[in-house]
């Protein structure tokens, strides 16, 4: 605990429903006690409905800024100043930035999992992702991934909601980008494995193997995943997924998303201070590297 906490810090807050579980508030307060910068992160359970409000707090409280979750990522465009490429993309935000009252949207989320890629020495510039899922990580990591160079991306989903919305960001993808960019239906098991059996790299981007999914696969024939394979999963409770098991079982590299997670909050601490976050230091306060 920092007991030097004064009139001069500043609040950071988290905005989603629910969020009491997240492990952010501990990994950025352990940073910013590190780096002894005078800010403090706190979670707040905001939900779509008081999120308008929310929002005019930061204003009005003198916030340096706010993380965004789930439900809100995508509502909070319209209550922002200025978009970041990524976001006007994806149409989703996970980063406010207030300077002098002008809000900033960003999305740090396929920044997080692209650093997370070339720290385990993952090079997929110029090669292909397959992505299993739509929602707003899915939908961030398409759009980072295209925008830094990935020559193409498949994305799989079923035909729910979030289906058209990232048949939309596909089509701005290949329109704006130099990245091929397609979506495909999660039924077409057949195309699912020749996809998989052509890309450097399987994304899983659902909550498919978390609670109350634990021990679920999207992939259920091991057979699909090759040895030379890079198979990541978005999911960091549990820190080894049905999907990384069998992953692992088929001579593939794996990854969980605590990398994802570490690296998206070094993202918006640059944002948000300028400073480099101790990534390593915290990995180790957190028993990451246990």
């Amino acid at each position: 605990m920092r007991n030097n906490i004064d009139g001069h810090f500043l609040l950071i807050g988290l905005m989603a429903y629910p969020i009491r579980h997240s492990l952010s508030p501990q990994m950025q307060n352990t940073i910013y006690a590190k780096l002894n910068v005078p800010y403090v992160y706190l979670a707040f359970e905001v939900d779509q409905e008081k999120l308008p409000d929310a929002i005019k707090g930061i204003r009005a409280l003198g916030l340096r800024g706010s993380a965004i979750s789930m439900p809100n990522k995508q509502l909070v465009c319209q209550y922002l100043d200025k978009l970041t490429p990524a976001v006007e993309l994806s149409g989703a935000c996970n980063t406010i930035s207030n300077d002098n009252g002008v809000l900033t949207g960003y999305n740090t989320d396929g920044m997080g999992y692209m650093r997370m890629l070339k720290e385990a020495n993952i090079n997929v510039i110029g090669k292909k992702i397959t992505i299993l899922g739509a929602g707003g990580a899915a939908t961030a990591i398409v759009v980072q991934a295209a925008l830094d160079g990935v020559k193409e991306i498949t994305i799989f989903n079923q035909k729910d909601e979030c289906y058209a919305k990232i048949e939309a960001v596909a089509k701005k993808l290949n329109q704006h980008t130099q990245c091929h960019v397609r979506v495909i239906d999660l039924d077409d098991k057949d195309q699912l494995r020749q996809e998989i059996a052509t890309s450097a790299v399987l994304c899983h981007a659902t909550g498919v193997g978390m609670k109350p999914l634990e021990g679920q696969s999207l992939i259920t024939d091991p057979t699909m995943l090759n040895p030379d394979l890079v198979v990541t999963d978005c999911i960091y409770s549990p820190r080894k997924t049905k999907l990384l098991e069998m992953a692992e079982k088929q001579g593939c590299k794996t990854l969980n998303g605590i990398g994802m997670m570490l690296w998206q909050g070094a993202a918006q601490i640059k944002i948000w201070t300028g400073e480099d976050a101790p990534i390593e230091y915290v990995k180790e306060q957190m028993g990451f590297n246990n």
